[in-house]
């Protein structure tokens, strides 16, 4: 962290790192996601004395954290759908792709 930041951007640093480290990140990169992460946060708030525009225009962090958290990477895997169709005894799965899997099931 840099020098002169607050107790509350010190705990967020250790909570995220500690956050990526649980999801197996290497000790090195949760170091270097929770830095980057907390930066922008300071940057967004008018913390730091410079900001890049993108620190401030884009989407917050904690924004993009959670769209990602519940949509998912794209919902259901395709063994996942193959297992539901196969338990619905869905006629021609076999031969279906992961879209057409979706959408016979109603995903």
């Amino acid at each position: 962290m840099p020098r002169g930041s607050s107790p509350k951007r010190e705990r967020q640093y250790e909570h995220i790192k500690e956050s990526a480290e649980k999801r197996g990140e290497s000790t090195e990169r949760a170091k270097e996601i929770a830095a980057r992460t907390v930066n922008k946060e300071r940057a967004r708030s008018g913390e730091s004395k410079t900001a890049s525009k993108s620190s401030i225009q884009d989407m917050s962090s904690a924004r993009r954290g959670g769209q990602r958290s519940h949509s998912g990477a794209q919902g259901p895997t395709y063994d996942q759908l193959y297992a539901e169709a196969q338990r619905r005894n869905l006629h021609g799965r076999s031969s279906m792709d992961k879209a057409e899997l979706k959408r016979e099931l109603g995903y």
